[in-house]
């Protein structure tokens, strides 16, 4: 039985840094891919990432969704037989409580607004 070639995949992150390469088994969840990315970051950073859900895999403008397993999220097309993949890692940043004027990591929501109503 012939097994599978490991994949070569690093990822770039929003301040033109990389981690990796590192070579997965195609078999690897994009969840998994983001879990190990996640681990890898600095943990001081305020607007980091939280869970996996607070960040996006991009693979050749396409948004890679976390059930689907690292060979279904290739893009052919864009590949060089061989090369390193190169998977762009999007942050969403904290969003505000719709509630209570809070953001989801704590802080409060600044009013950039200096208006006054009369």
């Amino acid at each position: 039985m012939a097994t599978e070639e490991s994949i070569e995949v690093k990822f770039r992150l929003a301040d033109g840094s990389d981690i990796g390469p590192n070579r997965y088994s195609p078999t690897t969840t994009v969840g998994s891919l983001k879990e190990i990315i996640l681990s890898q970051l600095p943990k001081d950073e305020e607007s980091g990432p939280k869970s996996i859900n607070d960040m996006k895999l991009i693979n050749a403008g396409k948004i890679l969704e976390n059930h689907k397993m690292l060979a279904e999220s290739r893009s052919p097309v864009s590949e060089v037989p061989g090369g390193v993949i190169t998977m762009l890692v999007v942050v969403r940043p904290p969003m505000p409580d719709k509630n209570n004027d809070t953001l989801h990591d704590g802080s409060s929501k600044q009013s950039n607004c200096p208006c006054a109503i009369l």
